[in-house]
């Protein structure tokens, strides 16, 4: 299937005196950085300090705004009326822009419940388009491979691409599995290798029903604060150009 691929990671969740993730580790791996915006994660410190490192190590630049949701990680769902989410998302990215050399951003990806509630409210895929239309015309949507969001993106005009993840389970229609339930999460990195390299290199993936499901994807995202990003990362990395899979960063796929 893909020859080539853009392999992004979320970064940038430490808050204050806080420490979260592997970011100076992980970012030696990957093409893309999907950086917390303060609604979910991090702060301006923390902002600033991760895009810098994704520019020294010539990472592509994206923002991963959030529902307003710091105590809950961002991953309780809201019921946000697409104006708020409209103004919520260009806050984040305007925000994040500002940190940048170039004032410019490649992608953005919302996080947590954002993006899960997205996949199936078109009202709400529609909101954080209109936000990402906003800021930057030329920008990249990341979104779940498979949803109806891909389509909305589209007919709204955005350069959209299609996301799947190493580790994290898949329900039979293409959904990530509730974090709430065992095995939402894989952690073993063989078998994250295993299924990324199926997925991206066969278009096929196993459902945690078992169910073999295809799926087609620009961009595969590891999670940073899963434990052994840094092992999974450098594995992955390693596995897909050991396959001849080139990894680019997504404005350079899309």
């Amino acid at each position: 299937m893909a020859s080539r691929i853009d392999f992004n990671c979320d970064m940038g969740e430490s808050f204050g005196m806080y420490t979260m993730g592997f970011d100076d580790e992980v970012i030696k791996h990957i093409t893309s950085a999907n950086i917390a915006c303060g609604f979910h994660a991090g702060d301006p410190n923390w902002m600033r300090t991760t895009v810098d490192l994704a520019e020294q190590n010539g990472v592509g630049i994206g923002a991963h705004p959030s529902f307003p949701d710091l105590s809950g990680f961002g991953r309780r769902n809201m019921n946000a009326t697409p104006a708020e989410v409209r103004n919520d998302v260009v806050y984040q990215m305007g925000a994040l822009q500002a940190f940048t050399s170039a004032k410019k951003l490649q992608h953005v990806k919302p996080h947590g419940a954002m993006y899960n509630m997205a996949v199936d409210d078109e009202s709400l895929a529609a909101a954080i388009c209109e936000a990402a239309l906003e800021v930057d015309s030329d920008i990249v949507l990341l979104a779940l491979a498979g949803s109806r969001w891909i389509g909305v993106a589209k007919d709204a005009g955005l350069r959209v691409a299609r996301e799947i993840f190493a580790d994290r389970a898949l329900n039979p229609d293409g959904t990530l599995v509730s974090r709430s339930l065992e095995g939402s999460v894989i952690h073993d990195t063989n078998e994250v290798v295993e299924r990324s390299l199926r997925m991206v290199t066969e278009g096929k993936a196993v459902a945690i029903s078992g169910e073999v499901i295809d799926v087609e994807a620009d961009s595969l995202c590891l999670h940073g604060d899963t434990p052994g990003a840094v092992e999974m990362a450098k594995a992955l990395n390693a596995a897909l150009r050991a396959e001849g899979v080139e990894i680019l960063p997504l404005g350079e796929l899309v």
